[in-house]
């Protein structure tokens, strides 16, 4: 059965749409280095945050976004300043690439004053108004809605902004996000639904979950058109949101991508990931993990040399540091504030 599932993940991965050139964008040095900047931020931040999780100093659920970095990465690069952003409980890496500081993403998953909700959201509920991030939502499904009503007041207010709304595979198949595709459809909402499928809910395979397993059809009886991305190119990320939001911001209703993903942790931290085999993910962080192929196109075109990555790295590590070291010796917020932000 390892060895069944291995296998399909493999084909589906190699299958994907970044095979023809059109289906990628192409990327200058700036973007390719920005790009591998930016992954690299989330991969090595998660890393910390895993480690510091293991040390007891993030408590609740937590859940590594290890291996999709290029997904958020690539829809960012296609968004302009007021798109609106809102995902699920694995949403770390979302809210670094919508521009917010790792000190106050850190010390919220510590529970910190400085942290982004106050200490109060940890891990899976952190706003932003400002970069336009309406969280981390803790119930499956939950976001989709909220991500159609968000795309309902840029319609509303005219502002030419679309929503990125982001959920997993397990995500799609609640009823709400059928209610939410029916909306949205009806009203031509500027909303790109992203569907990250990473190939497993809390532990169940897509394969054993889902009858119609190809998600990017899941709108067909909505008439809301999707296709299939490589997840794990950033560049194919980047040419499907671009057309994706063109469409939505023509006035043309939703769209809906599905980006074919890998997450190399479990489902959260308190998850052994014991329903595949380590060959399974090995062979996926050997042949497709996103930063490594970014780095190898840079280091093949000649836009950087080992020892300007090395330094980039360097200076990512210093930051993720600098963010841990914030967030653990930040104060803890004052008992007063369980009674702030709340609706009475």
């Amino acid at each position: 059965m390892a060895a069944t599932r291995t296998s399909a993940r493999s084909s589906a991965a190699k299958s994907a749409p970044n095979a023809a050139g059109s289906n990628i964008a192409e990327f200058t040095k700036d973007q390719e280095l920005e790009a591998y900047r930016m992954m690299l931020l989330i991969r090595r931040f998660e890393e910390k945050s895993g480690q510091m999780y293991g040390m007891g100093l993030i408590g609740g659920f937590c859940h590594l976004y290890i291996g999709q970095e290029a997904v958020v990465v690539g829809v960012q690069m296609a968004s302009i300043e007021g798109d609106a952003v809102i995902t699920g409980y694995r949403d770390h890496g979302h809210m670094l690439a919508c521009g917010m500081e790792p000190k106050g993403v850190m010390a919220e998953l510590t529970g910190r004053r400085g942290g982004l909700s106050k200490g109060k959201g940890g891990s899976m509920h952190m706003f932003s108004k400002e970069k336009h991030f309406y969280g981390g939502h803790g119930i499956v499904g939950a976001q989709v809605s909220l991500g159609t009503g968000l795309a309902f007041a840029n319609q509303y207010r005219g502002n030419g902004n679309v929503s990125f709304t982001y959920f997993g595979d397990g995500a799609s198949n609640q009823g709400q996000v059928y209610e939410s595709f029916n909306m949205a459809q009806l009203w031509k909402l500027p909303v790109v639904f992203i569907i990250e499928n990473n190939r497993y809910a809390m532990g169940t395979s897509v394969h054993r979950a889902s009858a119609q397993m190809d998600f990017s059809k899941r709108g067909l009886s909505f008439n809301i058109p999707g296709e299939q991305v490589d997840g794990m190119d950033v560049r194919a990320v980047k040419r499907a949101a671009d057309h994706a939001v063109k469409w939505c911001r023509d006035g043309n209703g939703p769209y809906i991508l599905e980006m074919q993903t890998y997450r190399y942790r479990g489902h959260s931290m308190s998850d052994p990931a014991k329903y595949r085999t380590k060959e399974e993910v090995q062979k996926m962080r050997d042949e497709f993990d996103p930063i490594e192929q970014v780095r190898s196109r840079i280091l093949k075109a000649n836009m950087a040399s080992e020892d300007d990555l090395k330094k980039i790295d360097a200076t990512v590590r210093s930051v993720v540091a600098e963010a841990a070291e914030f967030a653990t010796h930040d104060p803890e917020p004052d008992p007063s504030e369980l009674w702030t932000d709340v609706l009475r």
